[in-house]
């Protein structure tokens, strides 16, 4: 593990988001043997407009007025709010012309950070970008880090509002960076077209709260429904989740009830699958709650729509099922090949119905024990011991006083 550095953290989540957070997670870790400064992104013009009525935008703005701007949130972790607003400048159809600007906008992001720098002393500190490609692009030139890390999550580019100028900034980030990592091959695989230094390191999950030896009360909600139930926990969207093949399973196996926890889209609202009579949609549920309603479960599933959104990204939802034991049905992914030893992949409405079958009539309790090992290698700590060894491969020298 990498130890006794100064790590600036900069990314597209800030620390008070209310979702969960890979960069967060990393951060938490990292300061466990090192300084680590967590710098949100700017406030932007088109923000100041459109979010003006926002409480959280007004707790910012206070912020920023304030006298003070760096605030300790743990050990060896700070978390910083720029000062400095930034320009809208995504508009902006050419490339070329909005990189100039975009240096602009980078220049008073790096001005701030610097000012939170020197109140820390921090020296020859490691830049670790979580997928900032805009804001961030120039801050290794700025700020001259002694080491700067590109990491990469999500496919970005199929969204447009990213693929817009990203299609160029992003692989020129990556290549100027000194090594990329990302938390599925297949974006490990994506980012070694630009940068010969890149590293697949995993994925973490936080699974304190996914505790199969505790006793979880099922919910009222959910005790209510009688017959194998096939559960869904997380966001409901179009996007991310395949309406077509749920409505002909759900409509083809009347006899098996199925249940949705999260918020759903308008999309999943008008489809008419949580019109059918075996379908139960309850909505969004506290974190807390959710072991309770996972516990309730006879088979998770995940049925991933196939895009170019999604067909990279890590489904940490898997994780959660399995530390708590659940048989899971999911979509084959490449990523989720990582999963085939203990999760059941399918691609069609058809393959869901015989896994599913499969998978109520084989559990075992061999079976949960190896879901739930499986799940527990899955830490933060193992997934930022990647990237520390992804470090070491490419700064071997940083690690010479490690200890």
């Amino acid at each position: 593990m990498i130890r006794n550095r100064d790590i600036l953290i900069v990314g597209l989540q800030p620390w008070d988001i209310e979702i969960g957070s890979n960069c967060k997670n990393i951060a938490i870790e990292l300061s466990r043997h090192n300084r680590v400064l967590y710098v949100n992104a700017p406030v932007d013009s088109n923000t100041l407009v459109k979010e003006k009525t926002n409480p959280w935008l007004g707790k910012r703005l206070e912020i920023m007025k304030g006298d003070t701007q760096l605030f300790s949130v743990a050990n060896n972790l700070w978390n910083y709010y720029p000062k400095n607003t930034i320009y809208s400048i995504n508009w902006i159809p050419n490339t070329s012309l909005f990189k100039r600007i975009n240096r602009l906008n980078n220049k008073k992001f790096a001005a701030n950070i610097k000012e939170a720098l020197k109140i820390l002393n921090f020296k020859d500190f490691i830049l670790f970008n979580d997928s900032d490609m805009f804001r961030s692009y120039y801050l290794k030139e700025l700020l001259n880090p002694t080491l700067s890390v590109y990491y990469s999550r999500d496919n970005l580019m199929s969204v447009s509002y990213w693929r817009r100028h990203g299609t160029v900034l992003e692989p020129e980030l990556m290549n100027k960076s000194d090594l990329v990592t990302a938390n599925s091959p297949y974006l490990a695989r994506v980012a070694k077209q630009y940068n010969a230094n890149s590293f697949y390191v995993g994925q973490g999950c936080d699974l304190s709260i996914f505790d199969p030896g505790k006793t979880h009360v099922l919910p009222d909600d959910l005790r209510k429904i009688k017959g194998p139930i096939i559960g869904y926990i997380g966001t409901i969207i179009s996007s991310r989740l395949d309406i077509n093949l749920l409505m002909e399973l759900c409509r083809k196996k009347e006899e098996w009830n199925f249940v949705f926890v999260g918020n759903a889209d308008e999309q999943f609202k008008l489809s008419g699958l949580f019109d059918l009579k075996n379908v139960y949609y309850l909505g969004l549920r506290k974190e807390s709650e959710l072991p309770s309603y996972l516990a309730g479960f006879n088979i998770a599933m995940n049925p991933q729509l196939i895009s170019e959104l999604t067909i990279g990204n890590y489904p940490r939802k898997i994780d959660e099922y399995l530390a708590m034991g659940k048989p899971v049905v999911a979509t084959q992914t490449e990523t989720m090949e990582f999963f085939r030893e203990v999760v059941y992949l399918g691609k069609t409405a058809e393959d869901y119905i015989k896994l599913i079958t499969k998978a109520l009539d084989e559990n075992s309790r061999e079976l949960i024990r190896r879901r739930i090992e499986f799940a527990g290698s899955h830490t933060w700590e193992n997934s930022v011991m990647q990237i520390s060894n992804a470090i070491r491969q490419v700064r071997p020298e940083l690690f010479r006083n490690e200890t």
